[in-house]
């Protein structure tokens, strides 16, 4: 049975993996945002319904890398535990 510091919420919440899963959501997310919907940004023609697909632009790396942090950090745990 996996201990509370190996579950997925626990280590998705931790500091680390938020700065990390931030700025690469920054990175990615901005240049998604401005490939996807530059033109309509800059023609002002932006509705409520492209800010929205702006947001989820944002927030698809940052799942995406804190998916991957969280498997990261649980097979590193997984190595590390039989050497103790």
């Amino acid at each position: 049975m996996p201990d509370q510091n190996s579950s997925f919420f626990h280590i998705a919440t931790q500091r680390s993996v938020v700065v990390r899963a931030a700025r690469i959501a920054t990175v990615v997310g901005l240049i998604l945002a401005v490939i996807n919907h530059g033109d309509t940004l800059v023609s002002g023609a932006a509705t409520l319904s492209t800010w929205f697909k702006i947001v989820l632009t944002f927030l698809v790396p940052f799942g995406v890398s804190t998916f991957s942090s969280v498997l990261a950090v649980r097979e590193r745990m997984q190595m590390v535990e039989p050497m103790k």
